[in-house]
């Protein structure tokens, strides 16, 4: 599908010093008026909303204040994945900056569940703790407010995930839990323009105001920024408004970090040497990070990012790479079980895909969620036997809100919550089979809906394609949810000189030329084998033979492809990324 919205590109181009072509991208993203245009371009931290606009978070600085003079003990209590360790990691630095008797704990995955639960407000009663601030959860916790309450202690909730609540017929009830102050954007009485931000710059405003509050520059918290980043990009916040200024501003101080233990992570993957971007954050370093609270403990990522000690810290990012590349192993097989066993039954053809794999570690169900959507292009629920019951993660697609179908089903789950896209549960095993039923019969989802569709941009001639342009287009990044890379495409291309790259067989390089006779070098970093098969089942054996000695083929497609500079050896040179392709 070619994106074919209509504007005056030129003299939107001469208004802003870009090309026509760039406010052509510019317009495909949905931004329509002037102010929207120089914010996505130029837009600073000087831009972002005032973050007292956030109900609550002046109450609850000014009651975190109170705390901090009484000296009453301060626990943190977050999530386990990377935006609950970062919520968590910047909420515990700007506490202690600012005098606060604090710590934390990050609940264990197996040990504890989700969240804050009763189990560990009984244990903070126990030692003493004054008040809870929760992080990246609390705000589907109102029976462990009540009992936190019960128990004497004041309790705070940050949190960015969808509001709770009942409906009956018209009338929609929201169960917001009875805490001190709950700070969550999401809240439809909350002034806060944005809604989409994630827990960890939530908890970045709440520091803003202590800062402001207790003297402290505000430059300091530019320490932040690499962490409310990281956790916006891992926790697929949009990358529009806020979230992009964010972004490109964390990313543009991360390598001068002075965090240590981040430094070693970005040293031990290779990115010390490297540009980093959105991708590195959300397919390398947000994983390791994630790779704690799956495999072992947060506490161990939380730990690196507090570890001061350079040795010490390079050991700590190692072992977080070691249990990244553990849980990409276990993930394939998971990946590979669900697969093999929606085929083996039918189920593949329900329109929610619920897959139970009991003997799965109940960590990585997510992960394996969302690529089994990737394949089926449906909403997916991966199940899994825990310690207490089944617990399960659900992945969805754009027109399947998972929170809300939920919530039509929600007396099959002990405890659920989420997003539009992503969720979590835990549910007795007898009603699998029942969950399953409910959702397909709820659902208004089409044959459509899962058709995949290739969104390009522009269907750009090879001329085009020039390093002026290639450089222009990094005013679009950082690229991701809600900004998507130029996706650009052209018709009837001759293919020559395939060549497969590496041992892994994930990477072909070949020649293009377009119908006007200019070449351009392009990579494929797909299945060499499947693009080979293909090849030779349309064209024969010996044509794939001619084509991989680099002779004439006759072989020709259609292509959908980014560019990009590559550089080796200190050679630069124009080539195509192909991200989708058609034989013809």
């Amino acid at each position: 599908m070619i994106t074919a919205k209509r504007a005056d590109f030129r003299q939107i181009g001469d208004r802003f010093g870009i090309s026509p072509m760039l406010a052509r991208l510019m317009i495909n993203r949905d931004l329509e008026t002037e102010e929207e245009m120089k914010s996505y371009l130029y837009g600073s931290l000087s831009d972002l909303p005032e973050p007292e606009l956030l109900k609550d978070a002046d109450k609850a600085a000014q009651i975190l204040l109170e705390k901090i003079r009484e000296g009453a003990p301060i626990r943190i209590i977050s999530d386990y994945d990377v935006d609950g360790v970062c919520s968590n990691y910047i909420l515990y630095k700007g506490l202690k900056r600012c005098g606060a008797t604090v710590d934390y704990r990050i609940p264990d995955r197996i040990e504890d569940g989700y969240g804050i639960n009763e189990h560990l407000i009984r244990r903070a009663a126990e030692d003493g703790i004054d008040t809870i601030l929760t992080c990246d959860n609390g705000i589907s916790a109102s029976d462990q407010v009540d009992c936190a309450l019960g128990l004497g202690m004041t309790v705070i909730i940050t949190d960015h995930h969808d509001i709770p609540y009942t409906r009956e017929g018209d009338k929609v009830s929201w169960n917001i839990p009875g805490a001190s102050a709950v700070v969550n954007p999401k809240q439809t009485d909350c002034a806060y323009p944005f809604k989409n931000i994630c827990g960890a710059v939530v908890c970045y405003h709440l520091v803003e105001i202590l800062y402001d509050r207790c003297g402290i520059p505000s430059k300091e918290m530019e320490d932040y920024l690499s962490f409310a980043a990281l956790a916006t990009v891992c926790d697929v916040m949009p990358l529009r408004d806020e979230n992009r200024i964010l972004v490109r501003e964390g990313l543009a101080r991360m390598k001068n970090t002075s965090n240590t233990g981040l430094h070693a992570l970005l040293e031990i993957t290779g990115y010390l040497r490297r540009r980093i971007n959105a991708y590195a954050l959300g397919f390398v370093i947000g994983p390791c990070i994630n790779a704690s609270g799956r495999l072992a403990t947060a506490k161990e990522a939380m730990d690196l990012l507090l570890c001061e000690d350079r040795e010490m810290a390079l050991e700590m990012a190692q072992k977080l790479v070691a249990l990244n590349n553990e849980r990409k192993e276990m993930t394939a097989e998971g990946v590979k079980e669900a697969i093999d066993w929606l085929e083996e039954t039918g189920h593949c053809e329900d329109k929610v895909l619920v897959v139970y794999l009991k003997d799965c570690h109940e960590s990585i169900a997510g992960i394996i969620a969302g690529r089994v959507r990737e394949h089926y292009n449906k909403p997916v629920f991966v199940l899994t036997r825990g310690k207490e019951g089944i617990k399960g993660s659900g992945r969805s697609i754009e027109n399947y809100h998972m929170f809300r179908e939920m919530t039509g089903v929600k007396d099959c789950f002990i405890r659920y919550g989420g997003h539009p896209m992503a969720a979590g549960l835990s549910m007795e095993e007898d009603r699998i089979g029942e969950l399953r039923l409910r959702l397909n019969q709820n659902t208004d989802l089409k044959e459509e809906d899962f058709i995949r569709k290739v969104r390009i941009d522009i269907a750009l001639p090879f001329s085009y394609v020039t390093e002026d342009f290639i450089g222009e287009l990094t005013l679009m990044e950082p690229f991701g949810t809600g900004n998507e890379k130029p996706l650009f495409a052209r018709k009837n291309l001759a293919l020559s000189g395939l060549k497969i790259l590496g041992t892994s067989g994930r990477c072909s390089r070949m020649t293009l030329t377009d119908e006007e006779g200019i070449r351009m070098e392009a990579v494929w970093f797909g299945e060499s084998d499947r693009l080979r098969e293909e090849i030779a089942d349309k064209y024969g054996s010996e044509t794939l033979s001619r084509l991989m000695q680099g002779l004439p083929s006759g072989v020709r497609m259609h292509a959908a492809y980014y560019p990009q500079l590559n550089e080796w050896r200190g050679v630069r040179k124009i080539q195509l990324v192909i991200q989708n392709y058609i034989l013809l």
